[in-house]
């Protein structure tokens, strides 16, 4: 019923891509430290010696004692958390790896939602009694852009 499947010469072309695929991308998780990404350590930011600035403030700043990265920079749900975390992966990795990201570091318009929802989400109460700004948003880094990686702060 089973018996023998050919897979021709395309087949083992595309048999053998695909494992050479899976063993660079594996070999690029490991040595890059991706495993790292998946737990809540902050040092996993670091992996990036571009990042140690912003750790660096972040460990002497006033969030340390409340707050690691992921408290700020991903959703707190199970699959935006780690969906999130796939995707800046992708694009770290990417613009790393040739060298085309900006200087200094600009956060994208996704991740500050996500960081300006987490704000709200720890400080709402506090500032419940604070007019939005035009738009109808609450824009937190408007006068708080360094706060947990301004160096100078």
């Amino acid at each position: 019923m089973f018996g023998s499947v050919k897979f021709g010469v395309p087949g083992l072309v595309l048999s053998c891509l695909l494992g050479m695929f899976a063993g660079m991308g594996g070999y690029t998780f490991y040595y890059a430290k991706g495993y790292s990404y998946l737990s809540s350590d902050p040092q996993a930011c670091v992996n990036c010696h571009i990042m140690r600035p912003q750790y660096e403030a972040w460990q002497h700043g006033s969030h340390k004692s409340a707050a690691s990265c992921n408290d700020c920079h991903t959703p707190h749900d199970f699959l935006g958390k780690y969906y999130t975390k796939a995707e800046n992966g992708y694009h770290h990795s990417k613009a790393f790896t040739l060298q085309d990201f900006h200087e200094p570091l600009q956060i994208r318009q996704r991740n500050e939602d996500i960081v300006l929802h987490n704000c709200i989400r720890c400080h709402g109460e506090f500032v419940s009694e604070i007019t939005m700004h035009a738009g109808g948003e609450y824009d937190c880094l408007r006068c708080h852009a360094g706060v947990g990686h301004d160096p100078t702060r």
